[in-house]
């Protein structure tokens, strides 16, 4: 299969996995080593078990993921990495509230074996021009 293909197909089930609130299956996407830089957070997270650690307690507070469409995609091979770039239209629900975020993401992807793993996640809000 092309590599653009395959990037692309990895991306597709880390939004999917995300958009039906599955943790183990959207956390096997990411390396171990993976960062999580997010507009939400006042500093960047520097491992994915540190991202499943804050990603349990927003879920022991009521957050939940409702929906998520990506859009708008654009990658870029480079080498053993690749860049995948996407517009984000998600609806989660935060202790019984809804609210629907429009988001802008960068998401790295790094080569291990045969498989495609996210190394490093950058959301960031769409800006109103």
């Amino acid at each position: 299969m092309d590599q653009t293909l395959q990037v692309r197909q990895a991306a597709a089930d880390l939004v999917a996995a995300f958009a039906s609130n599955d943790s183990a299956r959207y956390f096997a996407c990411f390396s171990e080593d993976a960062t999580f830089l997010f507009h939400t957070l006042a500093h960047p997270l520097l491992s994915r078990r540190a991202y499943e650690q804050l990603w349990a307690q927003w879920q022991a507070e009521g957050f939940t993921v409702l929906a998520c469409q990506s859009s708008n995609v654009h990658i870029s091979l480079q080498g053993e990495l690749a860049i995948f770039i996407h517009d984000v239209a998600t609806r989660i629900r935060i202790a019984g509230e809804e609210h629907a975020l429009s988001e802008r993401e960068t998401i790295v992807f790094r080569r291990q074996d045969e498989r495609w793993l996210a190394c490093h996640e950058h959301l960031s809000v769409v800006s109103q021009a």
